[in-house]
């Protein structure tokens, strides 16, 4: 079976199995994008004369019954572009032979690589909104909790589990701007680039892009190859930063669901137990979500390293695409833990009142002091001779600072109208994708 650059010479099988690598296995996840690439072009060839309505109808009907049934790429057919073209040609003969006119496997990869994205990137985000409503909703519930603070993990100042639950909340919403990043990253339409130089054509770029829901053209030809491991890096710097707050959630629910702190403790189904210890429970789920954030630095370095070449496609840019998928499916599954978390968490407050005691207050007694005109230095060598001579005992009442953020007001409405905002721009523009999409 011939592959879409062969000609005469059949390929050496140790060469074969070397260079397709693990493509079919990846590509079998671009088909609906290969297809919606394939219509898009189509319409383009269209209007410029290169096929007809009636040869686009036929396309259109081809792609659509490919759709519906099975499909397998073959280790002979190397990737989803071959595949698809090959099933076209059997399906509708000499049709499904022109339709790659004015177009390069390079594009295609591009095109598939960046619809895919935009159809990821929006549903980690979608994902991402779940997990902070569901943390708001539990930091609410616990809003007067008071645990301590804690730096350099030493204890500090007094805070609550909402104040905690809260900044989590917050990073979530980051999580969200960043997702959003690379969602922009990937919206430009890189079809009519052929392989870096165009062709003597004059494709309708704009249409295309249009078609396929793009908000703007990828416009240097060149510049669409040399940008491509540009593209994985610019969204795996984003999933990296999504996936260290997951790392630091998780870290924290390790610690305090610990017996030695005690402020919460993880359900039995979110935990698992010891071959030889009865009495224990693991919280497997939190050290395995810490576990997978560690991974995506490794995923971008790779996709960085491979990326310094000069202009132009190179073949070491197939090899991206292993680490951005699976960054891409690992932070899906930590965003559905992290939003589940919430409701196997439950918090001791009685433990969490017996920590708060009164040497975390030693920063309140000075501030009390520099109201009534004492210098801070002053307070604070003060307060910090009195702390060394006393006990910390339970503090009886705490009072906490309730400016913006702080822990006396974590501010729940603006943080839900924040993530009520993303999720309208969400829906709003996967619902744009899905009509521009359906009408291909």
């Amino acid at each position: 079976m011939k592959k879409l650059w062969q000609t005469a010479v059949d390929l050496d099988a140790a060469v074969e199995e070397y260079t397709v690598g693990r493509d079919p296995e990846l590509d079998a996840r671009l088909l609906r994008f290969e297809a919606y690439g394939t219509l898009a072009h189509a319409a383009g060839l269209v209007s410029i004369g290169i096929l007809t309505k009636t040869e686009l109808s036929r396309i259109r009907k081809a792609l659509a019954s490919l759709l519906k049934k099975p499909f397998k790429i073959s280790r002979a057919q190397e990737d989803i572009h071959t595949s698809v073209e090959q099933a076209l040609t059997a399906a509708i003969g000499e049709t499904g032979a022109k339709v790659h006119a004015g177009r390069s496997r390079n594009d295609q990869v591009q095109v598939n690589l960046r619809l895919y994205l935009k159809h990821t990137l929006l549903t980690l985000d979608a994902q991402a909104g779940a997990a902070a409503e569901a943390w708001a909703a539990f930091g609410a519930k616990h809003d007067g909790v008071t645990i301590p603070g804690y730096s350099h993990l030493q204890r500090a100042m007094p805070t609550t589990i909402g104040h905690w639950a809260a900044s989590h909340v917050e990073a979530l919403l980051e999580a969200r701007r960043a997702l959003k990043f690379a969602f922009d990253e990937a919206d430009a339409c890189p079809l009519g680039s052929a392989a870096g130089y165009g062709v003597m054509l004059p494709m309708p770029r704009e249409k295309v892009a249009k078609l396929l829901g793009f908000s703007r053209v990828q416009r240097n030809t060149l510049r669409v190859q040399s940008s491509r491991p540009r593209l994985e890096a610019a969204v795996l710097s984003s999933l990296c930063l999504v996936a260290r707050d997951l790392g630091t959630l998780a870290w924290d629910l390790s610690l305090y669901s610990s017996a030695e702190f005690g402020f919460g403790k993880l359900a039995d189904s979110f935990t698992t137990g010891s071959s030889i210890m009865p009495q224990k429970k693991n919280p497997d789920v939190v050290e395995l979500t810490r576990a997978r954030a560690a991974l995506f630095p490794g995923w971008l370095s790779q996709v960085l390293m491979i990326g310094q070449l000069p202009s132009g496609y190179h073949r070491d840019y197939q090899l991206t695409k292993g680490p951005l998928f699976a960054a891409l499916d690992e932070l899906g599954r930590m965003l559905e833990i992290a939003a589940r978390l919430p409701e196997s968490l439950k918090v001791n407050e009685d433990r969490c009142a017996a920590a708060v005691t009164t040497d975390l207050l030693a920063t309140h007694e000075a501030v009390a002091l520099v109201r009534k005109g004492v210098p801070f230095r002053v307070a604070y060598r003060e307060v910090a001779e009195r702390s060394r001579k006393s006990e910390p005992l339970r503090a009886s009442r705490v009072e906490l600072p309730t400016h913006t953020g702080a822990p006396g007001l974590p501010d729940w409405r603006e943080l839900s109208k924040q993530n009520k905002a993303v999720d309208a721009w969400s829906r709003k523009t996967r619902s744009k994708l899905e009509m521009a999409w359906s009408a291909l």
